[in-house]
């Protein structure tokens, strides 16, 4: 039914849940596979933004910054590499991409550009009024997707 599935998913347990769900869908209908992960400063486990920090220029403040976001962005790739890895092992074709940028929209940009016929995706559980005043990924991808969607509950 989906030959290609894209599995938009981070370092948290809903990330494992998106995970586990994408490999069941992934053999039960013989597809290629595709994880992403999205660094964002939004992310539980990204580093806090300097900006709010310091009304000065500080350089070793920035290098600090750099240094810690170049840290994040090498361990979410080995995660990503280590879940591609699981995946190979179950005999399903996996690649693995980590984009930058707004989470909502690298996901269909990566989805689009992939032909990717269905994203299966996570929900952080928000609140409504939350969502309503910092919007919300899989509300996001949901309206703007050109394929399916699954999210997958926590």
């Amino acid at each position: 039914m989906y030959q290609k599935i894209l599995a938009a998913m981070d370092t948290s347990k809903v990330g494992d849940e998106v995970f586990a769900t994408a490999i069941n869908l992934a053999k039960l209908n013989n597809s290629e596979l595709k994880l992403l992960h999205v660094l964002s400063p939004e992310e539980e486990d990204s580093p806090i933004s300097f900006g709010v920090v310091s009304r000065e220029y500080n350089k070793e403040l920035i290098a600090k910054y750099q240094q810690k976001w170049k840290d994040f962005e090498q361990k979410c790739l080995e995660f990503l590499q280590s879940r591609a890895n699981e995946a190979i092992k179950e005999g399903i074709s996996t690649e693995f991409v980590q984009a930058e940028g707004v989470p909502g929209k690298q996901i269909c940009k990566v989805a689009e550009e992939w032909d990717a016929e269905l994203i299966i995706m996570g929900r952080r559980g928000h609140s409504v009024f939350s969502e309503l005043m910092i919007g919300s990924v899989s509300s996001y991808v949901i309206h703007r997707a050109k394929c399916s969607v699954l999210v997958v509950q926590n």
